[in-house]
């Protein structure tokens, strides 16, 4: 079935800001790194029935906004320059855009359709630039089904900050939609960065420099990629457990053993340049409830050395490699950007084949009149041609996976997940 792009239909376009003043002259300055983070987009849409979205309207979305971004309000920035081109945001409460529409399709239509590519009709895929003062880093849309139901998407700079960041900042508009009241943040822009020791002059393994992009934040890609989505049941999840570890007790998350067998089946379509050296992005597991937001997510180089054949490797001895022997990267990162006093350009997402774990940011916590979302779909923009793979909760078991690859090893790579097993045939 070919859907065209009147599936969504009478869109309209406004801005939303706090509804009260922030002041004159107050900036937020993004750390090390954020700025390496800029060149990546977080997309996300959120799927309720017609029972949740009853009676919400768009002017109770936009009621509710005016609070939120009270707290909020370094999201309703715009980037500017320092003299030295490093970015910073101007707090002057210009506002997140607000982007409305209708679809012709019911939400049972929707989900039945297993066609990720369709999800960019419900989140904007606007990115920052070429003017950095007219563009929102943060961009909402709401879509109202035939049948009711409703879907929000949120599109967000990853500058502003990490998976987690993102999560509380979207489930906290829930509880203020709910009169729960914000879960407070100590959201106080900073001040820039205090110079530090200069560090190596080697850059870090994990993130990859490129020419400069000027005031368009997007990497250049080499190659035409495509993003691919399939569930994994929690059944498939337990047999690939035991084909991995067996009987044995030691066995590792469901997160590196799905990265370990996505690794090895990459690995055997990439015959003439395996992947040797992978990233593994993740949630600090220390860091605490009232941290600004920001990028604070674990950052991890996981190296398996010139020798090691990753096709012939056993799949646990892949998922250890995944779960123990990364090195955390992120000092590195902010030393690369500090170097040049923040106007380097580099990107993380695909700079290595690149895991990213979103089991643990709270995807499934947006409530609306107490209920959760029938679906989240999840997927990041301005990913390097040695693509992304993401995993997250599923709707009611097991995972989710969205594959961002070079479109040419889409194909031969979805063979060997189905004889897998990790990709079922009506996937």
């Amino acid at each position: 079935m070919v859907w065209e792009e009147s599936i969504v239909h009478d869109v309209r376009l406004s801005s939303v800001g706090p509804g009260q003043m922030t002041g004159s002259d107050v900036f937020h300055h993004p750390g090390g790194l954020d700025l390496a983070m800029k060149l990546h987009y977080l997309r996300v849409v959120y799927l309720f029935d017609s029972e949740a979205s009853k009676d919400v309207t768009i002017m109770k979305i936009k009621d509710a906004m005016f609070s939120w971004f009270n707290h909020y309000f370094i999201t309703c920035g715009r980037f500017r320059r320092s003299e030295c081109g490093r970015p910073f945001i101007k707090c002057n409460d210009c506002g997140a855009r607000f982007i409305e529409g209708n679809c012709s399709k019911t939400l049972e239509e929707w989900l039945a359709i297993k066609d990720c590519s369709l999800y960019k009709f419900l989140v904007s895929h606007q990115v920052i630039g070429p003017e950095l003062s007219f563009s929102p880093p943060v961009l909402f849309q709401v879509t109202r089904f035939k049948c009711g139901g409703i879907s929000l998407g949120l599109s967000w700079a990853h500058i502003l900050g990490d998976p987690l960041s993102a999560s509380e900042f979207i489930n906290s508009l829930g509880r203020v939609m709910n009169d729960l009241g914000l879960k407070l943040h100590s959201n106080i822009p900073r001040c820039v960065p205090a110079p530090g020791q200069p560090g190596p002059q080697k850059d870090p393994i994990s993130a990859k420099r490129i020419d400069p992009v000027g005031d368009h934040w997007i990497p250049a890609n080499n190659k035409k990629m495509d993003t691919f989505s399939f569930h994994i049941t929690s059944t498939q999840l337990n047999y690939l457990q035991a084909q991995i570890w067996g009987p044995s007790l030691h066995q590792t998350p469901g997160f590196e053993s799905v990265c370990a067998m996505i690794w090895h089946c990459v690995a055997r379509v990439r015959t003439k340049s395996e992947p040797k050296t992978v990233t593994v992005c993740r949630t600090d597991p220390y860091r605490k409830d009232n941290d600004n937001i920001g990028n604070n997510q674990v950052i991890c180089k996981v190296e398996a050395g010139s020798e090691c054949c990753i096709v012939e490797s056993d799949l646990s001895v892949l998922a250890r490699m995944l779960e123990d022997e990364g090195v955390d990267e992120r000092k590195e990162i902010e030393e690369a950007i500090e170097r040049d006093e923040g106007v380097s350009d580099l990107f993380v997402y695909g700079a290595n084949l690149t895991f990213v774990d979103l089991e643990k940011i709270n995807l499934y916590d947006l409530q609306l009149k107490g209920q959760t979302p029938r679906f989240v779909y999840y997927t990041i923009q301005g990913v390097g041609d040695e693509g992304a793979i993401l995993v997250y909760p599923g709707p009611h078991d097991g995972k989710f996976v969205t594959m961002i690859l070079p479109e040419d090893e889409m194909p031969k790579l979805k063979s060997e997940l189905k004889i897998n097993g990790l990709l079922l045939e009506d996937n």
